[in-house]
C-alpha cells in the first residue's frame, strides 16, 4: 500500500509526513534526514538570525529533496523571509500570527506557502490568502499552541471540510503510525509531527532532553504560560506551551499574573539556569510522549511511521 495524498503529490514526497518546524530542535540535519526518509522536512527557523539561517538552510537542502522553512509569524519581518529566499528556500511555513504581509513576497518567486492554524477563523483566513497547505493544530501538541483551542480529533475534520480542496495536515499528539493513519481517516492529507522527531539522532537537543522524552508520560505534560513568563520570552499571551514538568511550573502554577509582576522571579530563573539548577530551556512535549521509546535516525523513523500507518489502515480494511 502506498499512502498517496494531495500533500504527497503536491510536494512529490513519498510519505504523508512532515516535520514540525521546532525552533531549537529542527535544524538542518534533522530537516534533511526527514526529507531523505521520504517526508517533508521543515527547518525550524523560528526568529533565527541570518547567521543561523546561512548555516542551517544549506544543510537542510543537502538531501536534494523537497523541504521547507518554518517561521514564527509574530516574531519575524520581511527581512527574514528575504534572506531565506536568497538562500534558496522554495516553501515557507508560517505559524502563530498573520502571514498576509509576506504572501506577496513569497508568491513573487512562485514559492509555496504552508500556514498553521489553531481555530476556524485562522483557517478561513489562511484559505483566503491562498495557502497551498493548511496545518490544523490541536491542543495535544507539544510546544506552543492556542491557549483555548480544540483538540486534534474534532478540529481536523472541521478544518478539512472548511478549506477543501486545500490539503490539510493534522498536528497535535501524533507520535506513531497509528496517529498518521488516524489523521488520514479524519480527512487530513498527512500529519505534521514534532515531539517524536525531537527524540532522533539528528535533533538539536541536549542529551538531558532526550532522556526526559524517553521517560516522560502524558500526564506529566501541561499547557502553561508560566515558563514563558519566567524566562522572559516575548511569546504573546494567546499562545501557551505544552511542556513536561518543571520546578518553576510547580512554584508558580495558577499565579501567572503575580509572576508577571515580580521581576525577582525572572532574575531567579536566570540565576538558576546559570547555576545548572534548571535546564536552559523547558522540555516541549506533546501528549504522544508516552509512545517515544527509542532514538532512531529521523530518516528511518519516517519509513517506520509510514509502514505503521499502512498496517493500521490495512487492519481497518480487513
Amino acid at each position: 500500500m502506498t499512502l498517496s495524498t494531495r500533500f504527497t503529490e503536491l510536494f512529490r514526497v513519498r510519505h504523508p509526513i512532515a516535520l514540525a518546524p521546532m525552533g531549537g530542535s529542527a535544524g538542518g540535519a534533522l530537516t534533511a534526514a526527514v526529507s531523505r526518509g521520504g517526508g517533508l522536512g521543515i527547518l525550524g527557523a523560528a526568529y533565527r538570525d541570518r547567521e543561523w539561517l546561512a548555516r542551517e538552510l544549506p544543510i537542510a537542502a543537502s538531501s536534494g529533496r523537497p523541504f521547507a522553512v518554518g517561521f514564527l509569524t509574530w516574531a519575524i519581518d520581511a527581512g527574514a523571509v528575504h534572506h531565506a529566499l536568497e538562500l534558496g528556500a522554495t516553501t515557507f511555513m508560517f505559524s502563530f500570527g498573520d502571514p498576509s504581509p509576506y504572501v506577496d513576497l513569497v508568491r513573487s518567486v512562485q514559492a509555496r506557502i504552508i500556514v498553521q492554524v489553531t481555530d476556524l477563523d485562522e483557517a478561513r483566513r489562511a484559505a483566503d490568502l491562498g495557502a497551498d497547505v493548511i496545518v490544523a493544530q490541536g491542543t495535544e501538541a507539544g510546544g506552543h499552541g492556542a491557549r483555548r483551542g480544540r483538540s486534534t480529533l474534532p478540529f481536523v475534520p472541521v478544518v478539512a471540510d472548511l478549506v477543501a480542496p486545500i490539503p490539510v495536515l493534522a498536528a497535535g499528539g501524533i507520535a506513531d503510525g497509528r496517529g498518521v493513519a488516524a489523521a488520514l481517516a479524519l480527512g487530513a492529507d498527512g500529519a505534521l509531527i514534532g515531539t517524536r522527531f525531537q527524540a532522533t539522532v539528528e535533533a538539536l537537543v541536549e542529551p538531558s532532553t532526550t532522556r526526559a522524552l524517553l521517560e516522560g508520560r502524558t500526564e506529566q505534560t501541561e499547557r502553561n504560560r508560566v515558563l514563558d513568563i519566567a524566562r522572559e520570552s516575548a511569546w504573546p499571551p494567546q499562545w501557551s506551551a505544552r511542556t513536561l514538568g518543571h520546578p518553576y511550573l510547580d512554584r508558580w502554577r495558577d499565579r501567572e499574573s503575580e509572576l508577571e509582576g515580580d521581576p525577582r522571579a525572572a532574575r531567579a530563573y536566570r540565576d538558576d539556569v546559570a547555576r545548572g539548577v534548571i535546564p536552559a530551556m523547558p522540555v516541549w512535549a506533546g501528549e504522544g510522549v508516552d509512545l517515544i521509546t527509542d532514538v532512531p535516525s529521523a530518516a528511518d523513523l519516517v519509513g517506520d511511521l509510514a509502514a505503521q500507518a499502512e498496517a493500521a489502515l490495512a487492519r481497518i480494511g480487513r
